[in-house]
């Protein structure tokens, strides 16, 4: 990734599974999505790159919340903090469940110790 990101421009380095952007509303902040698969997805299509799922800055004073599909910028309604912890939620469970599905003997003991203390938690 390059130290200064350019406006309208997705950065996507595969060998570190990640990909950067300046937040589309212009607040100049650095969007860093993890790629993988329980997290985002990039697809090169012959429009421009797709970001998948979308991209809620609520952790930032601009709390944008958009798409980036063939290229474009698709703005979406900001939730509300209730929406954004059950969402948070809802993306801890997903991770949960496919890492739980993928064969045991692929896991680490660290693996599985780390899902057993998080379903300890959640069960708390």
């Amino acid at each position: 990734m390059p130290a200064k990101l350019e406006p309208g421009i997705l950065y996507v380095s595969e060998e570190f599974g990640t990909a950067a952007h300046l937040c589309a509303c212009g607040c100049g902040i650095k969007i860093r999505t993890p790629l993988g698969p329980t997290e985002w997805a990039v697809e090169e299509t012959a429009f421009g790159p797709t970001l998948w799922p979308s991209v809620g800055n609520w952790q930032h004073a601009c709390k944008s919340h958009y798409m980036i599909t063939d290229g474009e910028i698709i703005w979406s309604r900001q939730w509300s903090d209730e929406e954004v912890l059950a969402g948070r939620r809802n993306e801890e469970d997903r991770r949960i469940a496919y890492f739980e599905s993928l064969p045991t003997k692929r896991l680490s003991i660290l693996q599985k110790l780390w899902m057993w203390i998080k379903r300890l938690l959640k069960n708390a």
